[in-house]
């Protein structure tokens, strides 16, 4: 049952108790009516009494519906703490060892604006990080720009060493003669000026969360300013697709 649905049916169980009020308050439809019905049930406008202070006052049936979403969301945040735990553990492990606060887990899922009203674009709806630097920028990409919209447009796992690709991409002659060279999709279909806001981080991984069907819905990427080699391991790739598989179960709408 979703939030709408239990207040739906919190508004309908209400407005049917008061009806029934009013309704016997006016001997409508008819007073043998309201008679017959109460005839020996002196405990009816008891009951109606109280379901109208309880689901006017509580909303029994949408208390319960939060109650339970905000521990459905409470458990999905331990787990994707526990995945990124595991990540960073991996991290500063590696050689060379990536700084504790330089990693960074967003996840991303697919909305529609009036400006993407078909295809729709990818909006961050999470960050964990452990240091308050770098900060977030805003990136809301459509399908094909940057690592996580080749990850969308590709449906699969996505990692780009951006740190040596930018080594190479130093002005905007150079970037076009390479975009000329290779295709759109070498430069993460990015322009000269969105490449600029995005190349401090150095290694970026993006993997699918995907639904029962295999549809994409949304994405998991993990980045760091530097590190690409180190961390393409498959101890890290576990990690990260272990946790967009509990996603894709129910899990993304809990975040």
């Amino acid at each position: 049952m979703t939030s709408l649905t239990a207040k739906l049916l919190d508004r309908l169980i209400l407005l049917a108790a008061s009806v029934c009020m009013v309704a016997r308050q006016y001997d409508f439809p008819s007073e043998n009516f309201w008679n017959a019905v109460w005839s020996g049930r002196p405990y009816v406008p008891i009951v109606l009494i109280c379901v109208i202070g309880i689901f006017g006052a509580f909303a029994p049936f949408e208390a319960l519906i939060e109650r339970r979403k905000r521990e459905r969301k409470t458990a999905i945040r331990q787990e994707v703490l526990n995945h990124f735990g595991k990540m960073t553990w991996l991290a500063i492990h590696a050689s060379p060892p990536i700084e504790l606060q330089d990693l960074g887990l967003h996840i991303w899922r697919i909305r529609r604006s009036f400006r993407h009203p078909v295809h729709g674009f990818l909006q961050r709806v999470a960050t964990y990080r452990l240091g308050s630097t770098p900060a977030t920028r805003m990136f809301a990409p459509p399908k094909g720009v940057g690592v996580v919209g080749l990850c969308w447009k590709r449906n699969e796992e996505v990692s780009i060493d951006v740190e040596k690709l930018a080594r190479g991409l130093i002005d905007r002659v150079g970037f076009d003669a390479y975009q000329s060279a290779n295709g759109a999709e070498s430069i993460m279909g990015l322009s000269w000026l969105e490449f600029q806001r995005i190349r401090h981080r150095g290694a970026v991984f993006a993997s699918p969360i995907r639904g029962g069907n295999g549809a994409f819905l949304g994405c998991i990427s993990v980045d760091a300013s530097r590190g690409h080699d180190a961390l393409d391991i498959p101890d890290f790739w576990r990690e990260i697709n272990s946790l967009c598989s509990r996603l894709g179960h129910d899990g993304l709408d809990d975040i």
